[in-house]
């Protein structure tokens, strides 16, 4: 196996972090890690490098590309500008952080969302989609003709800060009433905290949904509402085949696309029916999925661009 090489697909989310290396003739590794509530930036980092560290032991064979899915702002050169679910990573050099963690690895970063995105629409055989992801955040992504829109180099498909109540809750981001907000994760908790008058797990959330208990009911009902209404918008500017819901909140939540789908239909107009919703076929590996198919993409385009400089 020390002459396979390797593809590397990391996820850095807001809880945890999912890696997978891939190479023909050879088993796929994968590895992974949840952050460390509370630490710092510094802590991070040594946390990500560890993480590599032992995945690089493990597959001995080069790495050749890294795709990274990631749900943080970054400018141009690879530095976090945004981070609201890890704000102390404002200002980080990512990417060189990461070319300094994977010598020889040609590393390339771009949004989960997006990722996400072209990841369950080549999964779905569809050439145009709409994502949409829950889980920590709201991600979102769109596929155009079998391209990422706006595409990389234009920004990230931010579907999770589309405005749906100008007077709703504060996001993350500072600004009021984005879907994210109202539709997020730690959001949906959070509403059903205060319909239950008592604090509120994941766990205890899924059961009381199966359940139908009625504040676990209202509380998932009203985040599909809030989600009708931004994929609603969206599609009345892209006109997707189909919207693919997705995103490791949903998957112990049953029914909850066609939750949403039943919202969006609500919200249609004559003549302009909602498009079909659909649950992700690749889970809550969809952005993993994605970053994978960056580091091919990475590495195609590096390899042709040796061919050129070789002549």
């Amino acid at each position: 196996m020390s002459g396979i090489s390797g593809l590397l697909g990391i996820d850095i989310g807001g809880t945890k972090v999912a890696v997978r290396v891939e190479g023909a003739g050879a088993e796929p590794y994968s590895a992974g890690f949840r952050w460390t509530p509370g630490a710092d930036v510094g802590a991070d980092i040594t946390a990500l490098a560890d993480c590599l560290a032992v995945v690089r032991r493990h597959w001995p064979g080069p790495l050749r590309a890294a795709g990274v899915a990631m749900p943080a702002t970054l400018d141009p050169e690879g530095r976090v500008t945004a981070w609201p679910n890890r704000p102390a990573w404002a200002g980080l050099g990512l990417a060189a952080e990461l070319r300094g963690m994977l010598p020889g690895t040609a590393v390339a970063v771009a949004d989960d969302g997006d990722l996400a995105a072209l990841a369950e629409a080549r999964a779905a055989g569809l050439t145009d989609v709409l994502y949409v992801g829950v889980g920590t955040g709201i991600g979102g992504g769109s596929v155009l003709g079998g391209e990422l829109c706006p595409g990389p180099a234009r920004g990230s498909f931010e579907l999770g800060h589309v405005v749906v109540d100008r007077a709703g809750a504060r996001c993350d981001c500072g600004r009021r009433g984005c879907v994210q907000s109202r539709a997020s994760g730690p959001a949906i908790l959070r509403r059903a905290a205060e319909l239950r008058d008592a604090p509120v797990t994941y766990a205890e959330l899924c059961e009381a949904w199966q359940r139908r208990l009625s504040w676990a009911v209202v509380a998932v009902d009203e985040a599909c509402a809030a989600l009708a209404t931004a994929i609603v918008s969206a599609a009345e500017l892209l006109h997707p085949e189909a919207v693919i819901v997705g995103g490791g909140f949903p998957s112990g939540l049953p029914g909850l696309t066609s939750l949403v789908s039943r919202h969006a239909t609500r919200l249609s107009r004559p003549g302009h029916p909602a498009p079909p919703h659909q649950d992700a076929r690749l889970g809550p590996l969809s952005s993993l999925d994605g970053a994978l198919l960056l580091a091919h993409a990475t590495c195609t385009s590096a390899e042709a661009l040796e061919a050129v400089v070789r002549g």
